[in-house]
Parts: structure tokens; C-alpha cells; sequence
């Protein structure tokens, strides 16, 4: 191997999106930022959507970046993006318009019309994925009811990554764990479930094949290439979905099981927590838990849940600084640590958090509806959403127990939630266990160890995470024995349990 190879992640957010080096000496991973920039929806005449074109810019000033810095050491390229949205090309090619955002509000009502064609069994028998209304399926049904002539004329859908890829490269495919999102994926025999489609009336022939992480998709398109300076870098199929690729970075030493003793949260502004095993769990008990099977990296099953993260609590941040008051994160936990603990709680399922113009305002009214004392000040406020998204956590981890038949000793928590120190003691406090927390940029070091994974660079990814693990460092945090959790815990699941089903 040469001195250092140098691999470049495209790491999109829903929030901000990044283009990163990953130099590595055969050894050791290190990571260098090359360009960070915003993210988030752009409404225009009611509708909201990704603002491609203007992502696109950043992502090729990031690469551009990297060209000059790097040039043809540039071993390889990948994309990671969030699930479930989608671009559509027709005939020639061409982008019939902006990716719509997950948040948007067309898909209301939608999962209920599907539901009455095609029960919750026999969706959840084919797919074994969690019921949400923002899933793949019901933005194209939204899409169908509303005539769309984009369906139509489609021929060609593309996932987010899988369009950046197609406009790095001009490939079109499918990649395995972002595909899986979709909720028409067959889990279990691993390829679209058409049959599905073609029972709810809609097109199944603008799908294409499934590619697995690590599929080389070539060089860069020539003007392209000349442009940014990487002539020499293959574009590689990483885990596209940033929770795929989080998880390979969990610097976990333990083989894959079905009875796994660590858990993973990928925790920012969605929180994905679950475990890594071998095969889907798809029975009526994972159905009614709405849990969810997702593809991992080296063919592997992502069983989880999907919790409302840190959004919640950036809402907040995003009002307050409307209003004038303009917190650091540092001074909002300084705040919450002044408050009185466990004094309320909030669902954050509840449909009032789905997308309020005032977010301390709906939390505040959540708890005075529910009979319990109003958080009034801004300090209050969060530590009301973190200690409620610890116990969620708790929660969620005694139903991973149940669905797995396994005990759960450690959590390992990734992403840019492990610079909360507060909520990450609030977890251990909750759970009562282990909480191993880092590396924060796992998405990116995920994406660029698969890369590395996929040139012969590195040999599995056992190999990777042992990578990871010398790489870099990781904080232990254990029960401090402090509060009352377990009473907490009981109040919490009198609040949450009529939401926790799908039905």
C-alpha cells in the first residue's frame, strides 16, 4: 500500500451536509474537513422541497477542494445521504424536478387509503419495515392521488445518493440499504417488491437493479473528472443511508448475531437505535412494536426503531432565536443541567410535534394537557425533551430485548449527539447500562471505510471497526445511580404506550 490513501465521503444531513478526506496509512484513519455547508427544505408554492441544484454546487466545491489538495491520491468517492426521498428521470435523462422533502405535507392521510387496500400483515410480511407516513411508499401513492405526470413519465427512480452518484458518475442503480427504506423492499428475498406496487396502482418499471455496498460504479463523467481533478478516483457505493454507514463505524468488537449483546443509537436530529443482525425479524410482534428491518453493510440487517432525536430540541434553539435570544448549545445544556430533573415529560410521537411553528410552545402544551407541571423556561424546555428522549431510548432497548431474545449490555452511541454530554449521562441513567459513546462523525467514517473496504484496503469490516477503534477515541459513561429513573420510566410509559403501537 502507498504511504496514505485518501478516500472522500459526501456526508448529506437533513440539516448540513459535508465533504470529507479520509487519509489513511494502513493503520490509522484520519479525517479532514474540506467543506461544510447548510441544509434543509426550500418551500415554493406550498410544496417543500431539497434544494438539489444548490447542494449539488457544494458538493462539487467540496470535491473541487479535495482535487486541489489532493489530486490523483485520490483513491475513491462515496455518497450518504437520510432515506426515503427520491428523484425521477424520464426517457432522456433528464430530472423531472426538485426532490420533494419527506416533511412535506402531501403524504398526510395517504398511509390510511393504502391501509384500507392492503392490511398492516401483509405490508409488514413483505417489507418488515416501520409504518411511517413519510416512507417512499406513500409519497409515491400522494404523488398517484394527485395525478402527477411526473409518474407518468418517469423511467428511471433514484434515491438521494443514488442521484448524486448518478450525477458524479452517470450510473443508474439502486443501493441495498437506502432501497430498504422505501417500504416496497422485499426484506427477506431481498429484491423490490413489485407485487405490492402493482396491487396499489402504481409503477414498478422505473426501479432498478439493487446494488450492494461496495459496488464500483467507475470513474467520475469526463467533464466532470477534468473539472474537480479526480480523474483517478472510482465512485464506490458506501452504505448510502447515513444510518448504514453510522453503524459500520460503531466500534463494536462482537460478531454479528441474532442474539447480539451491544445496541447502537445513531443520534442527531433523528435518533435510530437497534441492533446489527444477520437476518430480518419480521413476526407479529416486530410489527406491532413498529420496528423496522433495514439493510446493513456486508449484507446485514439493521432491525430498529426510529425516534424523534435532537430536531426537537433544535426546533427550540430555531424559535428562540427568531425571538431575539440566541443560545449556543453549550449555554442551552448549561441551562438544562440548572433545572429541576424528571419534573415532565413529552411523547415526541405525538402528532403536535410533527411540524409546529412553536416548538416550546407545543411542548409546554403537551404538558399542561397531560397534567403535569409546564416547562416555562428555556432551560426547563430542554431538559424536559432530553430526559424524555433518554427514557424513550429506555424504552425502546427493553423492546429490542423482547424482539431478540437477547440482554443487552452495552449501548454504543454515534453521531453528532455524542457532543451532548448531558443527554449521553441521561442515557446510561435511563437504561441502567453501559453507554460507549463515539466516534461523532460516524456516518463519514463509515462511508469512507467501506471504500476502503471495497479497493482491498482494508480486508472485512471486522477489519474496519478494529480501524475505527485505533482511530478514534471513545468515551464510557455509567449509571450514576442519580434520580428516581425507574419511577420516571412508569410515568413515561403512561404518556407514550398508546402511541408506541402501530395500531
Amino acid at each position: 500500500m502507498a504511504a496514505q490513501r485518501i478516500y472522500l465521503a459526501v456526508d448529506l444531513g437533513a440539516s448540513s451536509g459535508r465533504v470529507l478526506a479520509g487519509k489513511f496509512d494502513g493503520h490509522r484513519l484520519e479525517l479532514e474537513e474540506l467543506h461544510r455547508f447548510v441544509n434543509g427544505p426550500v418551500e415554493m408554492a406550498g410544496t417543500l422541497y431539497w434544494d438539489l441544484p444548490r447542494l449539488w454546487s457544494d458538493i462539487c466545491d467540496g470535491l473541487s477542494n479535495a482535487g486541489a489538495q489532493f489530486g490523483d491520491s485520490v483513491v475513491s468517492i462515496g455518497v450518504d445521504t437520510w432515506g426515503v426521498d427520491f428523484g425521477l428521470l424520464d426517457a432522456n435523462d433528464q430530472l423531472l424536478g426538485n426532490p420533494v422533502h419527506y416533511r412535506d405535507a402531501r403524504t398526510r392521510g395517504v398511509m390510511d387509503k393504502i391501509l384500507a387496500r392492503v392490511s398492516r400483515e401483509e405490508i409488514f410480511s413483505q417489507t418488515g419495515l416501520q409504518f411511517m407516513e413519510l416512507n417512499t411508499l406513500y409519497q409515491l401513492a400522494a404523488m398517484r392521488d394527485a395525478k402527477s405526470p411526473q409518474l407518468d413519465m418517469a423511467q428511471s427512480l433514484l434515491m438521494i445518493p443514488d442521484l448524486i452518484h448518478w450525477l458524479l458518475t452517470g450510473q443508474q442503480s439502486n443501493e441495498f440499504t437506502n432501497a430498504t427504506t422505501t417500504q416496497f423492499f422485499n426484506s427477506a428475498q431481498r429484491h423490490w417488491s413489485t407485487e405490492l406496487l402493482e396491487r396499489l396502482d402504481l409503477p414498478t418499471h422505473f426501479l432498478n437493479e439493487i446494488a450492494m455496498p461496495g459496488t464500483n460504479l467507475g470513474h467520475p463523467r469526463s467533464n466532470l473528472a477534468s473539472e474537480l481533478r479526480l480523474a483517478k478516483a472510482d465512485v464506490i457505493l458506501p452504505g448510502t443511508h447515513d444510518t448504514a454507514s453510522a453503524v459500520m463505524a460503531v466500534p463494536s468488537q462482537a460478531a454479528i448475531s441474532l442474539q447480539p449483546d451491544w445496541c447502537y443509537i445513531s443520534s442527531g436530529t433523528w435518533s435510530l437505535m437497534g441492533v446489527e443482525v444477520p437476518e430480518p425479524i419480521i413476526n407479529e410482534t416486530c410489527r406491532e412494536l413498529n420496528f423496522t428491518n433495514e439493510g446493513g453493510v456486508e449484507n446485514t440487517v439493521r432491525l430498529l426503531r426510529n425516534i424523534a432525536g435532537l430536531w426537537i430540541v433544535q426546533e427550540c434553539r430555531r424559535i428562540w432565536g427568531q425571538e431575539g435570544v440566541n443560545y449556543d448549545w453549550e449555554q442551552l445544556v448549561q441551562l438544562a443541567e440548572a433545572s429541576p430533573e424528571l419534573s415532565s415529560f413529552i411523547d415526541a410521537e405525538d402528532a403536535s410535534f410533527g411540524a409546529p411553528t412553536d416548538m416550546p410552545a407545543a411542548i409546554r402544551t403537551f404538558c399542561r394537557k397531560t397534567g403535569q407541571t409546564e416547562p416555562e423556561s428555556p432551560g426547563a424546555v430542554i431538559r424536559c425533551a432530553l430526559e424524555s428522549l433518554a427514557l424513550r431510548y429506555r424504552v425502546v432497548l427493553d423492546r429490542i430485548e423482547q424482539l431478540t431474545q437477547a440482554t443487552i449490555r452495552t449501548v454504543h452511541v454515534v453521531g453528532g449527539g455524542t457532543q451532548n454530554k448531558l443527554l449521553c449521562q441521561m442515557t446510561a441513567d435511563a437504561c441502567g447500562r453501559e453507554v460507549v459513546v463515539g466516534p461523532v462523525e460516524a456516518t463519514a467514517i463509515g462511508n469512507l471505510m467501506m471504500q476502503a473496504v471495497a479497493v482491498g484496503d482494508v480486508g472485512s469490516v471486522a477489519e474496519a471497526r478494529r480501524v475505527i477503534r485505533e482511530s478514534f477515541r471513545v468515551s464510557v459513561y455509567q449509571p450514576s445511580g442519580d434520580g428516581d429513573w425507574d419511577s420516571a420510566l412508569g410515568r413515561f410509559r403512561t404518556l407514550t404506550e398508546p402511541l408506541d403501537r402501530t395500531e
